[in-house]
């Protein structure tokens, strides 16, 4: 059995992945996997790909074979309290079965901290950062 535990898993606050999304060195060494599922209209972080959480089953082998040479990948939902922080643990559990402890370890599995809608609140209308954003749906957040 997995040591993985959600609460193990480590978080990045929204300025830590807003600088890494920057640098031009760091950026291709990450991924962002938005689990939103029809929360998803009204903006995403630029370059993150969309894993709504009910077809993340279906395309967890997919996610393992395209993010293997990732250094780090971050998992986010709105808030990050739920579908995020699962999914997050689904897939490092999952890819430390696959490949092992030792091949697990070279990739950092995180959770965004706040989820989107921290995100949104200081980088919404950031069009580096953020792509589609739609301002009146995040007024009620």
């Amino acid at each position: 059995m997995s040591s993985i535990s959600i609460a193990s898993l480590p978080r990045m606050n929204r300025d830590a992945l807003s600088a890494l999304l920057t640098s031009t060195t760091e950026s291709d060494k990450l991924a962002i996997i938005d689990v939103r599922d029809s929360d998803h209209i009204g903006g995403h972080i630029k370059s993150s790909i969309w894993v709504p959480t009910s077809s993340l089953d279906v395309r967890l082998p997919e996610l393992l074979r395209t993010l293997k040479d990732k250094e780090m990948v971050i998992f986010h939902c709105a808030l990050s309290q739920q579908r995020g922080p699962s999914s997050a643990l689904r897939y490092a559990r999952e890819r430390e079965r696959i490949l092992g402890p030792e091949e697990y370890q070279k990739q950092e599995v995180f959770v965004l901290e706040g989820g989107f809608v921290q995100w949104q609140e200081k980088y919404g209308k950031d069009e580096k950062l953020t792509e589609a954003y739609v301002e009146d749906i995040w007024q009620e957040y």
